[in-house]
């Protein structure tokens, strides 16, 4: 099994803050890209999400924790997209960058 994929992210929202722009972020990235996303399931838990995505043939599934200054990314891949594994960091930096800048 490959190892996860870790993607941090730095803010200065605060932790309720960001929690509150993150919820139900996964649900805006389905209608973003719905042509490639089967499906998304998220569960909250304090300030863990821990996720499932279906996309493109594949299950991929994490968990995120929202810290006061940044939120930690950490994806199972599976092995045909570890191979991709940068590219997929940079996609999960800059869409989580994006749900915490939108008001």
């Amino acid at each position: 099994m490959a190892k996860p994929l870790i993607v941090s992210i730095p803010h200065n929202l605060g932790q309720a803050e960001a929690m509150r722009r993150l919820q139900g972020g996964m649900t805006s990235l389905k209608s973003q890209f719905g042509d490639k996303v089967a499906s998304i399931n998220e569960t909250w838990s304090g300030n863990r999400m821990d996720f499932h995505v279906g996309a493109m043939g594949q299950n991929v599934s994490g968990q995120l924790e929202v810290m006061q200054d940044q939120v930690r990314v950490e994806v199972q891949l599976p092995w045909i997209l570890a191979m991709v594994a940068e590219k997929a960091k940079t996609f999960i930096q800059r869409q989580g960058t994006l749900m915490l800048e939108k008001k």
